[in-house]
């Protein structure tokens, strides 16, 4: 029968929550082979979704709001009342290509000229509506808003919602 190695618990002073210690034979590695990122909670993706359909909707647009971490993951979505099948998918594929290119959607649009096969890129869409969301000048988040007339008020509303994690 092996020896069984009890997992000892320490209690960290600023914490509720207790942290495993490691068992013999776990490495740990070495923090020159990791790096971190910044995220945005879900209150401030929340926050900033809101902010684009509060924007559309003074301006009587039905559109929906999609917010994509710096992965390309969905964090929120919001499909405001009237806005069309098409947009939620639409306002996610916005969001993920803005913030893979650190671009506003629209600037990425002219991208297509010089190179046209970026929009066979999987999940991008080039149209205006994309804004990403910069921390340190480094993207960390995209804002897609789909469903307005026009890429350029589907852009504005997406703008209002980056505006409003700066307050």
């Amino acid at each position: 029968m092996g020896r069984r190695h009890p997992v000892l618990r320490v209690a960290l002073p600023d914490r509720r929550a207790v942290r495993p210690v490691p068992r013999p034979g776990v490495k740990e590695v070495a923090a020159a082979n990791t790096t971190q990122s910044t995220h945005l909670t879900v209150e401030a993706a929340t926050k900033a979704a809101q902010a684009a359909l509060d924007a559309a909707k003074k301006e009587n647009q039905r559109v929906s709001v999609a917010v994509v971490d710096r992965n390309g993951n969905t964090i929120v979505t919001l499909r405001g009342d009237g806005a069309g099948p098409q947009a939620y998918e639409s306002a996610e594929k916005k969001a993920y290509t803005a913030v893979s290119w650190n671009a506003p959607t629209s600037e990425l649009v002219k991208r297509l000229e010089q190179a046209p096969n970026l929009k066979d890129i999987p999940g991008t869409l080039f149209l205006g509506g994309g804004a990403p969301v910069t921390s340190k000048d480094a993207p960390i988040a995209g804002v897609g808003v789909a469903g307005a007339p026009s890429g350029d008020l589907d852009e504005k509303f997406a703008q209002a919602g980056v505006a409003a994690l700066a307050k």
